[in-house]
């Protein structure tokens, strides 16, 4: 049974996401309404995060975060043993593809994005780490679904709802079944609009000892059409280059 998540718990992270979205200082009573809390709850949480220098005010009325938040970010992402092993090959996948390469894994019922590496061109699939997609309509979730038993695999699709995420995205039990096996049998998925509308990913697992991940590679869907045998072969050869 999913835990629901502890609303109290995520408002420090409700505040600074109210910071990326604003890029700028920001009042008490701006912060609270970016951040969707209650004006006195956020006043409580914004001294905590000052009183532990997270926060500092630039006069009596505006507040931003302090350099400590992104210390202790390149602290922990410096330590991160997936992003040290995988990122080299993630980018050099990037530069030969010219596309944007994704590393996710299973968390709970949902994709979670593990590195975003994305590509250089001006029109290109845009997403970044920490963020959710749904595992029955993202091309890691049918490449993670894939590498299930069978029987597993048919539990988990009669127990959860395919939510229509686009036009194209498979609701069918049995055809996405069908989807995921083929997906198996030729070593990788692929997604047409499924989860994004004019966005296509071919995904494969990246499976070493216990680890279970998913590696894709998205972009419009127009222009990986023109290459997806390509970018097939290379995802495949990436992801045999890849040790942990």
């Amino acid at each position: 049974m999913a835990i629901a998540p502890s609303r109290s718990a995520l408002r420090p992270f409700n505040i600074l996401d109210a910071f990326c979205t604003a890029k700028r200082p920001l009042s008490l009573s701006e912060i609270a309404q970016l951040a969707d809390i209650p004006l006195s709850t956020c006043h409580s949480v914004v001294h905590s995060m000052e009183q532990n220098g997270l926060l500092y005010f630039l006069s009596s009325r505006e507040t931003y975060p302090t350099r400590r938040l992104w210390e202790m970010a390149r602290e922990i992402n410096d330590n991160d043993p997936i992003a040290q092993r995988c990122l080299p090959y993630l980018t050099a996948l990037r530069d030969s593809t010219n596309e944007t390469v994704i590393l996710g894994t299973r968390q709970g019922d949902r994709v979670l994005y593990l590195l975003v590496v994305e590509s250089g061109q001006t029109i290109r699939y845009s997403s970044r780490a920490g963020d959710f997609k749904p595992t029955h309509s993202s091309s890691i979730g049918k490449a993670l679904l894939s590498t299930m038993p069978d029987a597993e695999l048919a539990t988990w699709l009669k127990s959860h709802d395919l939510a229509q995420a686009t036009s194209q995205t498979i609701t069918s039990a049995k055809l996405l079944l069908d989807d995921i096996i083929a997906s198996r049998n030729r070593g990788y998925s692929i997604t047409r609009g499924e989860n994004v509308a004019d966005v296509m990913a071919i995904a494969a697992p990246l499976q070493r000892g216990s680890i279970t991940l998913g590696l894709a590679v998205a972009g419009p869907l127009g222009r990986m059409n023109q290459k997806t045998d390509d970018i097939a072969r290379q995802l495949l050869s990436c992801i045999q280059d890849i040790s942990f």
